[in-house]
């Protein structure tokens, strides 16, 4: 059997939770061939991955939307890059399918979440999964009437398919479709060496440990703004962060969910994957406002029902005024489900028998 797992290059965020589902999924068919297909960086997915035999196709499926930084989007830019991708889209679907069928082996697609996943098990006569919190239909519909249209047009495809996996934090996904829902979907935090533990001198009280993280874009803050904050130790992948006596840059080789056992809070923006490691963690949020993208208030709301939580504006951030002496708010509603990448994993195994 091989899973052909279609990926958004949209964001790290998809690719986090789709290689949680495929390490589960390693786990109980370990001779099934599982091939990634996107163009997320290669060096990600390594990270993401650690061990495993997986394999990469690098090939865009979509474009998602196009972010000015990771806080705000540019719809004009993601038009662009979508009629780009009209152009070259066939061609590739042509090679892939061509490619898949000199295997010789039985396909299932993955998807997470493309719209052009269905054309392609279409031709192959292959069954159809999505893995979602949202299709692009979803997103695409508040930005503006070119957007629209594309968004109706992906909705189409999104009704092709034998099963949607419902991820929890998600927008309406109403394709007609069998639903299976699933609970989080996370990889699992790995080992620190003791000797990037001393390297890093972090504090002995939890709390005092920050993780700051806006996806694959980042963010550049000002590294003075840390000064503000001289008992706690921050932690994140912008070099300007070590320019502060109590800002660490995170170490090569490690994901900031490996260093969330060891942190209180995490600063960051509204991002489906984010959260889910947060809340396996135990890790507070001190969740950033994003602009212009539809899942952002829908993920600050599930933050405030199901996460411990403050919510800061763009300006506080920018500030400093980050709220770290303030404690955390309460989850209104309580936690979700956990095991969804195992659950997931298991609907594809039974799915193709064994």
């Amino acid at each position: 059997m091989l899973i052909y797992a279609c990926i958004s290059s949209h964001g790290f965020g998809h690719g986090s939770r789709s290689v949680a589902v495929l390490q589960q999924l390693a786990l109980l068919r370990p001779q099934w061939r599982l091939v990634l297909s996107t163009g997320l960086p290669p060096s990600f997915l390594k990270l993401a991955l650690g061990q495993g035999g997986f394999e990469q196709r690098c090939c865009r499926w979509d474009v998602g939307v196009v972010q000015a930084d990771a806080l705000e989007v540019d719809p004009q830019a993601t038009l662009r890059q979508l009629e780009a991708l009209d152009a070259s889209l066939p061609a590739q679907i042509e090679a892939e399918v061509a490619w898949l069928r000199r295997q010789e082996l039985p396909v299932l697609v993955l998807a997470d979440v493309p719209p052009a996943a269905a054309l392609i098990a279409a031709q192959l006569g292959a069954p159809l999964v999505w893995l979602a919190s949202f299709g692009w239909d979803a997103i695409y519909g508040s930005m503006g009437p070119e957007l629209a249209r594309r968004g109706q047009a992906a909705r189409e495809l999104y009704s092709q398919g034998d099963l949607l996996l419902r991820c929890p934090l998600n927008l309406p996904m109403d394709w007609g479709l069998p639903v299976q829902p699933i609970g989080l979907t996370n990889s699992q935090p790995r080992p620190l060496d003791p000797a990037v533990l001393d390297q890093l001198a972090l504090p002995a009280e939890r709390d005092r440990c920050v993780l700051i993280s806006f996806g694959g874009l980042g963010l550049s803050l000002d590294p003075e703004l840390l000064a503000r904050w001289p008992e706690h130790v921050f932690i994140g992948t912008d070099p300007g962060l070590a320019k502060a006596a109590n800002g660490r840059l995170l170490p090569e080789g490690l994901r900031p969910l490996d260093l969330m056992p060891h942190a209180g809070r995490l600063i960051t923006k509204a991002g489906y994957s984010s959260f889910c490691e947060a809340f396996s963690q135990g890790v507070g949020i001190h969740l950033v406002e994003r602009q212009g993208f539809a899942e952002a208030p829908v993920l600050a709301r599930a933050l405030q029902d199901h996460g411990c939580h403050r919510l800061l504006s763009r300006r506080q951030l920018d500030q400093g005024d980050w709220q770290l002496d303030q404690p955390l708010l309460a989850a209104r509603l309580g936690p979700l489900p956990a095991g969804g990448a195992e659950a997931a994993a298991a609907a594809l195994a039974a799915l193709r028998g064994s």
